[in-house]
């Protein structure tokens, strides 16, 4: 039997979060891993996915651009995009990640972990316990739509499409949502011929320009977008061909599908029986991530559901850490909104950028969901083109911008913008949303000329000048 002060079950980024920000508050900590330490986003998610994409959204760049456009004389060359993907996994090995944890005085116990009883697990057959807390932090899995014939036809999910080491000569991508939208374009940039169908529009829960705006360059990549569509029947024949039926009576007939549907709680073959907890159910937090129902059990990233996004995960991470430190020490415990134990942002100031061509990167609320929780809002929308700064960026250039204000405060809520290169410029709305900034006040951030984030100030006079 090992004792630790805390233990935290698995090892991706929001575990090795949890356990650094615990361990530099003075606890001792053992960090549990049955795959790769570093966990999907090193591996089969973020990383990979943007590498695979990153090449064509340069070469897409310098075809917009008079001069540069007369430069490119070929294609992508797919192999050496393979191999730079392949650079960003150190091909599929974590000796640097144990590294960083034996460096960070971290203690590593390779297995699967199964909680025992409160405060317990069980790592192949060895006991271990904590003496302040555990940390769920298993992530979320790949799920199959209910598809006749989809699972036999063995599909692509995302992790065989962010670590295939050839390119498809036809790919079908089930799903609309990010994963979808996201790996349809990078198979499209490296030769693949893409179709593309969703139950709906292409990214539901944003605004609704965004998704329109990507499946019309989408298409425009060659991709074959079809919206209002299912898949009926999935078959693979003994030539490894995939053919699908669609509830409109077509069908398609591709060398790979690639199902990017949806994800489900890791929380299986975990003994959350033991404790009183469901399995397969996601975990139920408190904004310092500790479990509903126990005073030593934490879930932290997308095994509770709140954002399911690496970078907020992380966020949730570093409040829990220092929680779990400071409940065991019995320092003050700082749970009020925005205080250094929990994590507010969850509930309406999360980013996220869905690296398409064009980007989309939004924060904060919709004009429907405000809408929804019952705010008072106004938004307001300008053409990204239409701003000096991004006519430099790219001839011809498309793309366009929401503010959402909630009016009884006079602050931002939400902010999207969509368009090539916007990515970085998503902080600034984030800083603008997290600190409330009063929309009086924005009119004294003075955006540098000429840079995309005119794109404020004109935002800003579409709303209207203070009285």
């Amino acid at each position: 039997m090992t004792d630790y002060d805390l233990i935290v079950i698995g090892a991706g980024a929001v575990g090795e979060n949890v356990a650094d920000y615990a361990h530099k508050r003075g606890l001792s900590v053992a960090i549990v891993e049955a795959e790769l330490v570093g966990g999907e986003c090193s591996y089969w998610a973020c990383m990979p996915s943007k590498a695979l994409l990153r090449s064509g959204h340069a070469l897409a760049a310098a075809k917009r651009l008079d001069g540069a456009a007369q430069a490119v004389t070929g294609d992508l060359d797919a192999a050496r995009v393979l191999a730079r993907r392949n650079s960003f996994t150190s091909d599929w090995k974590d000796d640097s990640q144990v590294a960083w944890l034996d460096s960070a005085g971290i203690a590593l116990i390779r297995g699967h972990a199964r909680i025992t009883g409160p405060k317990t697990i069980e790592v192949d057959g060895e006991t271990h316990t904590a003496r302040a807390a555990i940390a769920l932090v298993t992530g979320s899995l790949h799920t199959l739509p209910d598809v006749p014939g989809l699972a036999d036809a063995k599909p692509w999910g995302t992790r065989e499409a962010t670590s295939a080491q050839h390119v498809p000569e036809s790919l079908l991508v089930i799903g609309g949502g990010v994963s979808g939208s996201e790996l349809a374009t990078a198979w499209a940039s490296l030769g693949a011929k893409v179709t593309l169908v969703a139950r709906h529009g292409l990214l539901g829960g944003m605004e609704p320009f965004a998704g329109e705006l990507v499946a019309d360059a989408m298409r425009d990549l060659g991709i074959d977008v079809r919206t209002g569509v299912n898949p009926t029947r999935v078959d693979r024949d003994e030539h490894g061909l995939v053919t699908t039926t669609l509830d409109d009576g077509t069908t398609l007939v591709t060398s790979e599908v690639l199902a990017a549907t949806g994800r489900a709680a890791h929380t299986r073959d975990l003994g959350l029986e033991s404790v009183g907890l469901t399995a397969g159910d996601w975990l139920q937090v408190d904004d310092t991530m500790l479990v509903q129902g126990t005073d030593w059990l934490y879930a932290v990233g997308d095994v509770n559901h709140r954002v399911l996004l690496t970078h907020q995960g992380k966020y949730q991470a570093r409040a829990a850490g220092e929680a779990i430190a400071a409940r065991y020490q019995g320092t003050p415990l700082h749970t009020e909104p925005w205080g250094a134990h929990v994590a507010t942002a969850d509930h309406a100031a999360v980013p996220q950028v869905t690296f398409t061509d064009p980007e989309v990167a939004s924060v904060g609320l919709t004009e429907a969901k405000a809408r929804e929780q019952g705010l008072n809002v106004r938004a307001v929308e300008y053409e990204l083109g239409s701003v000096a700064g991004a006519a430099l960026q790219a001839d011809g250039y498309t793309g366009r911008a929401k503010m959402v204000v909630d009016e009884d405060r006079r602050v931002v809520v939400g902010v999207t913008f969509v368009g090539q290169d916007v990515a970085e410029m998503l902080h600034a709305a984030t800083i603008a949303v997290v600190g409330e900034v009063p929309i009086d006040r924005l009119w004294h951030a003075v955006p540098a000329y000429p840079t995309m984030n005119e794109i404020w100030l004109r935002l800003l006079e579409t709303y209207g000048r203070p009285e």
